[in-house]
């Protein structure tokens, strides 16, 4: 299967530009395509574009828009090979989890899609000649951005909530791995998803975001990635009094108490940590482990790590693909080579392999000093943290030190310290043994610097709209 001929997608049309910007393979750094730089005018466009669409989805039934998307998912679903082949090219991750994400996007827009049946309002009777309608309406047009790290499940967060509450969106996915949102884009319109409500644009990042966040044609942005990023782009918003949906960075703390068993918890551990070679912002990383069972773990957790292969992604036999560019290398070389000077200890990994492609190992590092940078930055690659801890008390400071609070997890058979788990950790999704912490049904975001608002559950779609009251009188009553 070859790359796809990716366009800008604006009113309803496919569109090319003269100007372009090169795919690049993570696994050979070759050139694997182009994608269309937008200019100025296509931006104006799609501006112009999703104000049009905007007039036409919000006034359809939401049944027949619930129809429309759940088509696209069937869609989605049907073009899993070609889909996830186009992002291990991109991306890097194996084919499997390539696949996995394909699916776990198109459920996404299953279940937004039926919440969009569900946007219930309220009457409240104030009286015989009074009453109130509370209504639930589309915010508008939406300025949407995506990471790279996962370019099919991101972008549909943003898709499938947007439209499912009768918004337009201007997406701007991330221009290194761009064919996710392409092939979602593609599904809904040939799902038939009318002119102008779906739009994405590549280009450049701060020309398109400052444009669209300054456009009175645009209501809301939603926004995920970096915590400098987001910071940025809600100033931008604050400034014109727009809302913002930000799920931003992490640096997930794993509580394992003293009660649970280390080995079992280390061949989870290794699986999770591996999972997207750790770009992922819900990635385990600072692993907090009680001092009675420390070795123990630490001895399972490197033995399982060692034997994860690391390959090109359409290999059969690879667990963890490269990294998806080369700043994300230097970055993890950085933060190994510091926390190794101050004296932690490298159980395996921590160099890179030689040859082409931005390869580089699953990496232990374990009794890593306070001040090591990898404590205070989020390493978002295969870096593994392990501490020991005296006191619970210990470890949930630890787990809460830094500013940031996406997900935590943590292992334990005691109820009575589950519970006081559950209190006490500042995250916004904490799982308790296992390293499942979202799914398409159960809301998802972050506390502190990690951003606020909710993606997914039945919140999903509370973000893309405005509540308006309708008082409403009797005429008999309150005008004769």
């Amino acid at each position: 299967m070859n790359y796809p001929e990716i366009k800008l997608l604006i009113d309803g049309q496919w569109v090319a530009s003269e100007k372009s910007i090169a795919v690049i393979n993570p696994a050979t750094e070759a050139v694997v395509g182009h994608i269309p730089h937008a200019s100025a005018a296509d931006i104006a466009n799609a501006i112009a574009g999703a104000a049009r669409g905007l007039r036409v989805w919000k006034r359809m039934a939401p049944a027949e828009r619930a129809a429309i998307l759940l088509k696209a998912a069937q869609l989605m679903r049907a073009r899993e090979a070609r889909i996830a082949h186009a992002t291990v090219l991109e991306q890097g991750k194996s084919l499997a989890a390539a696949a996995f994400e394909v699916r776990r996007a198109a459920a996404i827009l299953e279940w937004d899609a039926n919440q969009g049946l569900r946007q219930y309002g309220q009457v409240v009777p104030l009286g015989p000649e009074l009453r109130c309608m509370v209504r639930r309406e589309p915010i508008g047009v939406v300025a949407g951005f995506a990471p790279w790290n996962a370019p099919i499940g991101s972008p549909m967060r943003k898709i499938a909530a947007a439209l499912s509450a009768g918004c337009a969106l201007i997406l701007k996915p991330a221009e290194e791995t761009p064919a996710g949102a392409f092939h979602i884009a593609q599904a809904l319109v040939d799902a038939g998803l009318p002119p102008g409500v779906l739009n994405v644009l590549f280009g450049d990042p701060g020309e398109i975001s400052r444009t669209l966040v300054e456009s009175d044609g645009v209501r809301m942005l939603t926004f995920t990635g970096s915590v400098a990023v987001g910071r940025q782009l809600a100033q931008m918003a604050a400034a014109r009094l727009k809302p913002c949906l930000l799920e931003l960075g992490g640096h997930a703390p794993v509580i394992v108490c003293a009660d649970a068993d280390p080995v079992a918890v280390a061949r989870l551990a290794v699986r999770a940590k591996a999972n997207n070679t750790g770009q992922i912002c819900v990635s385990p990383t600072r692993f907090l482990v009680a001092e009675n069972i420390f070795e123990a773990f630490v001895q399972a957790f490197a033995e399982q790590a060692r034997a994860v292969a690391c390959g090109d992604g359409l290999a059969p036999d690879t667990h963890i693909g490269p990294l998806t560019n080369a700043r994300r290398r230097q970055d993890i070389e950085r933060l190994v080579g510091d926390a190794r000077t101050r004296g932690a200890r490298v159980l395996c990994g921590g160099e890179r392999p030689p040859g082409k492609g931005y390869f580089y190992p699953l990496t232990v590092l374990a009794d890593v000093p306070e001040g090591a940078q990898v404590l205070r930055e989020e390493p978002f690659g295969p870096i593994a943290i392990i501490n020991r801890f005296a006191q619970l008390d210990d470890a949930i400071a630890q787990a809460n030190a830094l500013n940031v609070g996406l997900a935590a997890y943590a292992f334990s058979n005691n109820a009575d310290v589950q519970e006081r788990l559950a209190a006490e950790i500042e995250a916004g999704s904490l799982a308790i043994n296992t390293f499942t912490v979202s799914s398409a049904e159960t809301p998802f975001g972050g506390i502190k610097d990690s951003g606020f608002g909710r993606e997914g559950g039945a919140h999903s779609l509370d973000a893309y709209t405005v509540i308006k009251s309708v008082m409403q009188a009797s005429h008999a009553q309150v005008l004769a």
